[in-house]
């Protein structure tokens, strides 16, 4: 359980380097989750 909570902690602290998801600047959870998954597309293909 630990290893996994380690991952996701990780993943989080990733993600927040970009500056639009870090201060929420979206103001729909709509376009929020929009912006993660974008995030999370450019730090998978790194």
């Amino acid at each position: 359980l630990y290893a996994q909570r380690h991952l996701v902690e990780c993943c989080f602290s990733k993600l927040k380097q970009f500056r639009r998801v870090a201060t929420r600047f979206e103001k729909t959870a709509r376009n929020y989750r929009a912006v993660v998954t974008l995030a999370a597309i450019v730090l998978w293909m790194r």
